[in-house]
């Protein structure tokens, strides 16, 4: 049975809500950004004297290089995803009791696809303004091309699901959503999630800072510092993913969340367009910081990576040694949680209460906030826009952190209980 999430109304808002506004709104920003100077006023008169019609006639329809370019870095990284070596990862058990094995290559894959991008700009085999120049198409084909990918997702659900982890709770709206599969494969090693979430989306969002860089530079002959200092903190962060990609194969995107259309396309779509926006804001609207507010930021930004890095690295350690380590130069607070699995089998988990995870329950979604600020703020304040993401970026995190309390709190019972008397705080130490 596939465990819903949020009550089915509020599935179904936000599942007509993601399908009715989301992908519009992803043009809409595009054009807004690119053709209308980043002025949300000017788009929305637009919109207001042409209707509907406005709409589809900025809508640009996928063409052939679009696709081409989605196919050849798609193909790229998959190929990489399968045939790089890496170490074997085991990710946490299942509730049905599996668990799955990985292979950690993400930041070999990183590496060789910023080597391979850069290298073809470099001896003039390929362009990447050229991506830029037809980043309209690329979205608009990535909107239809994604939806009908999740489709697919949730007939093999049905037909060939890759592991017990997987099933219908017979409403077609939340199981397409939410989706069938925890952990759907191709083969045997081809991990569908693995390839949307990390390779896919978040490898997209280091390829194309790095294209807005190129292509400002292209137009202007120079790359500002505001740009620089934008594109250093979008690669810092994205590295700091790929090096703890295993890690990340322990949170809920992966271990909790199924494969539907609320990751999956989030991942396709939504990850390529929105979380670069600053950045494609920043090609047409260069900023000269000056030095000392460039460095300024880019410490602030550096910081708050390592951070939100140094949580996840705490919490990962006290993990694989079940509770024996050092934190912050002490033993470790914790609590010992057992849980039923769907199976029937007794397990155990250790809650850690000290460290970062003694100030808050989910504080680590400060610095990510903070980060997101910091690569944004390069913009200034002249336009609302580039700042979306990091409101969209605290809005997601919330909900994520109530969602992941709620199924905690399902989970471990009394033990939750305890666990939230000793960090009473959900995310903002004293205040949340």
């Amino acid at each position: 049975m596939a465990e819903t999430v949020h009550s089915p109304i509020v599935t179904y808002a936000s599942m007509l809500s993601l399908l009715a506004f989301c992908p519009p709104f992803v043009m809409l920003l595009w054009y807004t950004m690119v053709h209308q100077d980043g002025s949300v006023i000017q788009t929305s008169g637009f919109l207001w004297q042409n209707g509907f019609q406005g709409l589809i006639n900025i809508w640009p329809r996928p063409t052939a290089i679009a696709w081409k370019i989605i196919f050849c870095y798609g193909a790229f990284e998959a190929t990489l995803q399968l045939l790089l070596p890496g170490k074997r990862v085991e990710g946490p058990i299942s509730p049905t009791g599996n668990r799955p094995v990985y292979k950690a290559n993400g930041l070999a894959s990183y590496f060789v696809t910023l080597a391979t991008y850069l290298g073809l700009w470099w001896f003039g085999i390929f362009n990447p303004a050229i991506v830029y120049d037809h980043l309209g198409e690329i979205f608009s084909a990535l909107i239809f091309g994604s939806l009908v990918f999740c489709v697919l997702l949730y007939v093999k659900g049905h037909v060939a699901p890759s592991s017990s982890d997987s099933g219908s709770c017979g409403n077609l709206i939340i199981d397409f959503y939410w989706g069938m599969e925890l952990y759907p494969r191709i083969g045997k090693n081809f991990d569908i999630k693995v390839f949307t979430n990390c390779r896919f989306g978040m490898m997209a969002w280091a390829v194309l800072s790095v294209t807005y860089c190129i292509k400002q530079y292209e137009i202007n002959g120079r790359v500002s510092d505001s740009m620089l200092v934008n594109t250093i903190l979008t690669l810092v962060y994205v590295t700091k993913f790929f090096w703890w990609e295993a890690g990340y194969w322990n949170t809920m995107d992966i271990a909790h969340d199924r494969a539907g259309f609320y990751i999956c396309w989030g991942c396709l779509v939504w990850v390529p367009s929105i979380y670069t926006s600053p950045g494609m804001y920043l090609v047409n609207h260069p900023v000269e910081l000056g030095t000392q507010l460039a460095i300024y930021i880019l410490v602030a930004g550096v910081l708050c990576i390592y951070i939100n890095y140094d949580c996840d690295r705490q919490r990962q350690e006290f993990r694989r040694t079940n509770g024996k380590c050092s934190v912050w130069g002490k033993a470790p607070s914790k609590i010992v949680a057992t849980y039923t699995t769907t199976a029937g089998e007794t397990k155990t988990s250790l809650l850690l209460t000290s460290g970062w995870w003694g100030l808050a329950r989910h504080f680590h979604y400060v610095p990510e906030i903070l980060s997101a600020f910091f690569w944004t703020v390069p913009a200034l304040f002249n336009n609302f826009l580039p700042y979306f993401y990091v409101i969209f970026l605290t809005i997601l995190l919330f909900d994520r952190a109530k969602r992941d309390d709620d199924r905690c709190r399902s989970k471990y019972g009394k033990y939750w209980k305890l666990y939230c008397e000793k960090v009473r705080y959900r995310i903002i130490p004293g205040i949340y």
